[in-house]
């Protein structure tokens, strides 16, 4: 039979604008991926808006790059103003920052879970916007799905508690002031404590007798996606969440190579971002991203994304819970759908529990941060970990304002093109091979994309075509200046 091509546009129940075409063939009388290609559609230009403005600004205007994951844009700007500016934060800061970054994280991975994943295996309610849904070959019961649809409810309930939770120290979430150069701007109360640690014994409590239970239970009735989805098998984690002590984090940086179970040392040195795919000027190709440029170029010959390529050694990398528990070695399983549902799982329980000791280490009335200076000129980067994944920010700066900027997010790693070699991005490679029932209903493919959690606003760096396909550019403000 012909190769039957499928296109999910756009993908749903992620964050942000994703389309994926597929082409599907029958192998060994398996009907199955062959080839695909993640298409990110939406381009924003947050680094160049980041040019020529005050360094001390980035924590606040990168965090809105993502509403689902904004402290960890506060928390990676923060930290490349650390390093820029030579700034080490005191006890308190780091603790709080810590807090605020880890209710982000419980919060994302819930959402992650029960609203952005969970209904590719069960039926939603039986109304709009969740009926007339695909036919998902479900492997639940009436009652269990009855039972999961319930703590999808609560899940709600409790994302919102995680918001308002991080908002004790942070003011506000999304999109917290709190972190700048030198810490964290709170100063903590007991009352603070209190009511932080109330609501954390609530999550802590849901996260261990309902979420970890639930996605085991998935895993045990779907044992095939243990085999699906895999891609190359190559791990990569920043590091995250610092020690009280100052000295080490706890989720550790480190790649894994596939097959192999040595963990080996990360050196950013060895980044570049590639463009061969990707609708950016050909003269931003192969640099590393403390040199780098977004020049955006659309149309571009074979070109099929605004993500870029980003590797590692010229080597594709895969990031995100599942990447940090098994560089941490808090994980055993392997490299698959259900190994990225269930150690997302676990790690929000780790996250939960240190989270506790956090609190616990935060004075009431300790300074939040260290007074610092915008020097005159300086680089730095940050790297620190979303909940998605790996994530750095690199900074120039020259005359006491931005001269460059240049952010590498989860995603662009996770859902990147093809590369100058040919060699497909990690998403497109775990599609690769996945069993297709039914061509015209594909949610065998939105398993995959949605156990990597994308989040193409986080990856797409403001063009956006319309039906007729033409492209407009506009300013900061909205308003249109070009037509390309």
């Amino acid at each position: 039979m012909p190769i039957i091509t499928a296109s999910i546009d756009p993908v749903t129940r992620i964050e942000g604008h994703l389309k994926v075409d597929v082409e599907i063939d029958t192998i060994d009388g398996v009907q199955q991926v062959v080839d695909a290609h993640c298409v990110g559609t939406l381009f924003r230009g947050f680094e160049k808006i980041m040019e020529g403005r005050d360094p001390r600004d980035a924590p606040n205007i990168t965090s809105r790059i993502c509403g689902v994951c904004p402290t960890s844009h506060g928390m990676a700007a923060a930290l490349t103003l650390d390093n820029a500016f030579g700034v080490t934060p005191p006890t308190a800061g780091i603790m709080m920052r810590n807090l605020v970054h880890g209710a982000c994280f419980l919060e994302s991975h819930i959402l992650h879970f029960y609203i952005l994943s969970l209904l590719d295996y069960i039926k939603g309610p039986a109304m709009a916007p969740w009926q007339p849904g695909w036919d998902t070959g479900r492997r639940l019961d009436a009652t269990t799905e009855a039972r999961l649809q319930g703590n999808y409810l609560k899940a709600i309930e409790l994302r919102r508690k995680c918001h308002e939770m991080g908002a004790i120290y942070g003011g506000k979430l999304p999109h917290t002031p709190s972190f700048i150069a030198g810490g964290f701007t709170a100063v903590s109360t007991q009352d603070d404590k209190d009511g932080f640690q109330i609501l954390l014994t609530e999550i802590t409590t849901f996260i261990q007798g309902t979420l970890l239970p639930d996605v085991e239970l998935l895993a045990s009735l779907y044992p095939d996606y243990f085999s699906i989805g895999k891609g190359y098998g190559n791990l990569m984690s920043y590091g995250v969440f610092d020690n009280e002590s100052g000295s080490g984090t706890l989720f550790e940086a480190g790649l894994i190579n596939d097959g192999s179970a040595t963990v080996q040392a990360l050196d950013t040195n060895n980044i570049s971002e590639q463009v061969t795919y990707s609708w950016y000027d050909q003269t931003t190709d192969g640099k590393h991203p403390s040199v780098g440029d977004t020049i955006p170029v659309h149309p571009k010959g074979e070109a099929y994304s605004w993500l870029k390529a980003p590797r590692y050694s010229g080597v594709n990398y895969e990031c995100g819970p599942l990447s940090r528990m098994k560089v941490n070695g808090d994980y055993a399983g392997g490299v698959s759908v259900m190994d990225r549902h269930l150690s997302r799982a676990q790690e929000a329980l780790k996250i939960a529990l240190a989270m506790q000791g956090w609190l616990d280490a935060v004075g009431v009335d300790a300074p939040g941060y260290s007074p610092t200076a915008v020097p005159a000129s300086a680089s730095g980067v940050g790297l620190t970990e979303a909940p998605r994944g790996a994530l750095a920010h690199w900074i120039g700066v020259e005359s006491g304002v931005v001269s460059h900027y240049q952010v590498i997010t989860p995603t662009c790693w996770n859902c990147s093109p093809r590369d100058a070699e040919q060699n497909r991005g990690p998403m497109e490679e775990a599609l690769i091979g996945t069993p297709v029932k039914k061509a015209d209903q594909p949610v065998e493919v939105l398993r995959v994309v949605h156990s990597f959690d994308p989040c193409l606003d986080c990856a797409t760096h403001v063009m956006r075509p319309d039906r007729k396909g033409k492209v407009y550019i506009v300013d900061r403000y909205g308003t249109r200046i070009e037509e390309a």
